[in-house]
C-alpha cells in the first residue's frame, strides 16, 4: 500500500519549522531533565538527605532521579491518549508546559535545612511531574518529525528530534561546568545549583511559539476524521495493547540498554569519576560535553543510514557495540586522564547514538497512525524506565557491594543482551508505509525477522 499523491505533499512541512520545534523543543525539555541527574550527584544528596549517611545520601538521590523514570509511563500513556486523540501539537505543547514550570519551581526550592521533611517531598512532587511531561513530550516530537518526513527519509528527520538528548546533555554539562569553576563550593551549594534549573523558563517561550506556528500533521488529522467515520475505539491506549503487545513489549525491550547504557555513561560515571576515583567535577564534566557534542552529527549519520540499509542493522550493531564497551570503558576510566576518560564516555555515547538516531523512524513505523502516538510513547517509556530508573541506584549499590566495576560492567552487557534479542525479533520497518488506516501491514503482530 503507498500514499497517494495528495497525502505525500500533505505531509510535507518546512524543514526549519521541524527542527525548531522538534529538536530546540525537545532539547531544553531534556536540558531540564538532566540537570536533575547532574544535580543528584553533585549536590542534592547533601542538600536534601543531610542526615543520612553519605552513601545513604547518594541513593536517595539517585531514587529521586529514578522517580522521573517511573512517571514516564504514565506520560506516555495520558499524552499517548491526548495525542491520538486529539492531535500532536496540543500533546506537545502541553508537555513542554509542564516541564518548564516543574523545572523552575525545582530552582525555586527550599532546602532541607529551610523547611525540613518538606523538601524532598517537593522535590519528589515535582520531579514526578518533570517525569510525565518528558514521558509526553518524546511522543509528539517524533511524529511531528517523522509524520512531516519525504518518502524514505523518516530515520533522518526522526533522529532531529532526538538531537535534544545530547543538546539537552551539552548544555546541563556546560551550565554546570561554568558554576562549578565560577563559585566556590559553598556559593555553588547555596544557590548556584539553582541557575540552571531556573533556566528552564525558556521552555515555555518555546511552547508558545510551537502553539502558535505549528501545524497538526496529515496523518493525525486524517486518522482522527477516519476514527470520527468509523466509530472505533475511543482508547487509544487500550487498543494499541490489545492490537499490538508484541510491538510494545518488543519496542520496550529493545530500549533497556538505550536506558542503562546512557544513563551509567553520563549520571552515574559523573559520580564514579568523582566520588570513587576523586577525579575534579570539571575532568568529568568536560568529558561527557565532548561525547554529547559528537552525538549530535552522529545521530544524524544513524538515521540516514538507516534509511539506506534498515533500522534493525544499525540499532543492533549500537546494542552490541554498547555490551561490548562495558568494560573496556571503566579500564579507560580507572586511569584517571582525562584523553582516556574522554575516550570512555565518547564511545559509550557513540554507541547510544547508533540506537537512539534511528530509534524514532523505528518504533513509529511499528504502529499505525491512529495509535502511533501511545503505542510509540509506551513502548520507549516503558523500557527507558526499566533500563534508565534504576541504572545509576543498581550500579552505586554494586560498586559499594563488590568494591569493583566488573559487576557494574556485567550489568550493562545483560542489558544490551536483552535489547540485541529483541531487534532481532521485531521486523525491518524502513520499507513499510506507516500508514493511517488501521488494516495495514503494521497493524499486525511483528513477527520473527527472516534470516
Amino acid at each position: 500500500m503507498s500514499d497517494s499523491p495528495e497525502r505525500s505533499a500533505g505531509r510535507s512541512a518546512p524543514l526549519t519549522k521541524i527542527i525548531m520545534v522538534s529538536s530546540a523543543g525537545s532539547a531544553i525539555e531534556w536540558f531540564d531533565f538532566f540537570i536533575y541527574g547532574t544535580a543528584a550527584a553533585l549536590v542534592f544528596n547533601k542538600l536534601f538527605f543531610p542526615q543520612a549517611d553519605p552513601l545513604v545520601g547518594t541513593l536517595l538521590a539517585f531514587t529521586t532521579f529514578a522517580i522521573g523514570f517511573l512517571a514516564r509511563p504514565l506520560g506516555g500513556v495520558v499524552f499517548g491518549h491526548f495525542g491520538d486523540r486529539v492531535g500532536r501539537k496540543p500533546a506537545l505543547v502541553t508537555a513542554l508546559l509542564i516541564m518548564g514550570g516543574s523545572t523552575t519551581l525545582i530552582g525555586l526550592l527550599p532546602t532541607y535545612d529551610t523547611i525540613g521533611a518538606a523538601a524532598p517531598v517537593l522535590l519528589v512532587v515535582l520531579r514526578l511531574l518533570q517525569g510525565v511531561a518528558v514521558g509526553g513530550q518524546w511522543g509528539g516530537a517524533v511524529l511531528i518529525a517523522t509524520e512531516n518526513a519525504p518518502e524514505g527519509r523518516r530515520g533522518l528527520y526522526g533522529s532531529f528530534a532526538q538531537l535534544g538528548v545530547p543538546t539537552g546533555l551539552m548544555l546541563s554539562s556546560l551550565v554546570f561546568l561554568v558554576t562549578t569553576s565560577k563559585l566556590d563550593a559553598q556559593q555553588f551549594a547555596s544557590w548556584g545549583w539553582r541557575v540552571p534549573f531556573l533556566c528552564s523558563i525558556v521552555l515555555i517561550v518555546i511552547a508558545l511559539f510551537a502553539q502558535f506556528t505549528l501545524e497538526e500533521t496529515a496523518d493525525s488529522r486524517e486518522s482522527r476524521h477516519d476514527e470520527e467515520g468509523s466509530g472505533a475505539s475511543r482508547s487509544p491506549v487500550v487498543e494499541v495493547l490489545r492490537k499490538h503487545p508484541k510491538n510494545v513489549l518488543l519496542a520496550a525491550g529493545a530500549v533497556i540498554t538505550i536506558g542503562s547504557g546512557f544513563y551509567l555513561f553520563v549520571t552515574y560515571m559523573l559520580s564514579y569519576g568523582t566520588e570513587v576515583l576523586g577525579m575534579p567535577k570539571s575532568t568529568v564534566l568536560n568529558a561527557v560535553l565532548v561525547g554529547a557534542a559528537l552525538q549530535v552529527p552522529a545521530l544524524m549519520a544513524f538515521g540516514a543510514l538507516s534509511d539506506r540499509i534498515g533500522r534493525r542493522k544499525v540499532y543492533l550493531a549500537g546494542a552490541i557495540g554498547m555490551g561490548l564497551w562495558a568494560y573496556p570503558a571503566f579500564v579507560l576510566m580507572n586511569t584517571k586522564q582525562w584523553p582516556l576518560v574522554t575516550l570512555a564516555l565518547v564511545g559509550g555515547q557513540l554507541f547510544f547514538a547508533a540506537m537512539y538516531g534511528p530509534q524514532a523512524a523505528f518504533f513509529s513505523e511499528l504502529f499505525t497512525a491512529r495509535v502511533r502516538y501511545s503505542g510509540a510513547s509506551l513502548g520507549y517509556q516503558l523500557g527507558v524506565m526499566l533500563g534508565g530508573a534504576l541504572t545509576p541506584i543498581i550500579a552505586t549499590w554494586l560498586y559499594a557491594r563488590f568494591g569493583s566495576f566488573v559487576p557494574v560492567a556485567a550489568f550493562l552487557v545483560a542489558s544490551a543482551a536483552v535489547s540485541s534479542v529483541c531487534v532481532l525479533v521485531l521486523s525491518e520497518t524502513n520499507r513499510r508505509v506507516p500508514a493511517v488506516e488501521a488494516t495495514s501491514q503494521a497493524d499486525r503482530d511483528v513477527q520473527p525477522a527472516a534470516s
